[in-house]
């Protein structure tokens, strides 16, 4: 707890932001790639701190929000079906489709809020004559402990639970938006999160391939401080190396008894992300030999072309290429009792962020 506080310590995050505004001699493009930390950035008001000479860009980093409409279709209908019980996390209820949420199906349906996949489990032990289906949405954080809650599945033979996996990594993205000639990047802030599960060398292709480079950081404001000037220093010096600023929990190869329980379950796969198309071997889909456990396979969901909202920017934020202010319908149309899009639903959202922290000034 002692060595936490130092990484809140207002004073030396005082002298690090100063270092920070006499270094930076041209304006930069920063993205942040965690949820988490756009919303810390936020709170802490270091996006304001630094306007003008660092653009602080929020990417991929929510899970919710980069589930696509047809993915959040596909949970609606199974929602819908007779003799199934889904269970989700609870920022997924509030998440527009098409035409409904899975809110809305509550009322018909029986749709409940876990806060763990194992409640998923027990909530199937508990109604042996119903399906139990996990909406299971998420990065490489998540997955280990949905890979677990599998294991306890297939060893119990527990055959009424089922997964809907919408889980995501995000290295195929980062690689994707690198390829995009309109977004500019001068450097990543990497989820730390994530890197504690994959480690630092999983990123090393930023640098190498790309010549981007990155900082794994945490989540305090000395922290996030800390990530910048290094992102800085590197860019001033002309030399792209991935650094691990967060190593009070993340490691080289990260965890590998984490990773290991991913690949024995999941294979990668082409899935489309909303706003970023389809990315190759970006979607953690359950493998042939779990077919049975795998409720698209089970109910042999349909693909749903569906079009995105009018005027909901979700897409050009999850890229970088625009702010949640510049979105005409921010904070006018869409509100958090009132979402449009994901990036509101999700507490890790830029659009829930942003409304909560920055609104203040903004033309909405």
């Amino acid at each position: 707890m002692e060595l936490l506080q130092g990484f809140k310590d207002p004073k030396l995050g005082q002298r690090i932001l100063e270092r920070l505004q006499q270094k930076i001699v041209r304006s930069l493009n920063f993205m942040e790639v965690c949820g988490t930390h756009t919303a810390a950035i936020s709170r802490s008001g270091i996006r304001e701190l630094l306007k003008g000479k660092l653009r602080l860009k929020s990417g991929p980093g929510c899970p919710v929000c980069v589930t696509d409409t047809g993915d959040i279709d596909k949970m609606i209908g199974l929602a819908r079906l007779p003799g199934v019980i889904v269970a989700t996390f609870g920022d997924m209820m509030r998440v527009p489709g098409s035409r409904s949420s899975l809110l809305q199906e509550r009322y018909n349906g029986d749709v409940r809020v876990v806060y763990s996949p194992l409640d998923a489990v027990a909530i199937a032990e508990a109604n042996p004559d119903k399906t139990v289906i996990f909406l299971g949405v998420g990065f490489e954080t998540t997955v280990p402990a949905v890979a677990l809650c599998l294991e306890e599945v297939v060893t119990k033979n527990l055959k009424n639970f089922l997964l809907y996996s919408a889980h995501k990594a995000v290295p195929p993205a980062l690689e994707t938006l690198l390829q995009d000639p309109e977004v500019k990047i001068d450097g990543f802030l990497l989820p730390g999160h994530v890197c504690t599960i994959l480690g630092r060398k999983t990123f090393a292709f930023l640098s190498q391939k790309y010549n981007v480079p990155a900082v794994i950081g945490g989540f305090e404001p000395v922290d996030i401080l800390a990530a910048l000037e290094a992102l800085v220093d590197m860019v001033a010096a002309g030399k792209a190396r991935v650094l691990n600023r967060y190593s009070r929990a993340v490691r080289e190869d990260g965890n590998p008894l984490a990773r290991a329980i991913i690949q024995k379950y999941f294979d990668l796969v082409d899935v489309k992300w909303r706003g970023m198309g389809i990315i190759p071997r970006s979607g953690l889909k359950l493998k042939p030999e779990y077919a049975r456990y795998d409720a698209e396979q089970q109910y042999h969901l349909e693909e749903s072309t569906v079009e995105e909202v009018p005027g909901c920017s979700c897409g050009e934020i999850l890229k970088g290429k625009m702010e949640p202010p510049e979105c005409p319908l921010f904070a006018y149309i869409c509100t958090p009792s009132r979402p449009v899009g994901p990036c509101m639903v999700s507490s890790e959202g830029a659009c829930a962020a942003y409304y909560k922290y920055e609104r203040k000034g903004c033309k909405n």
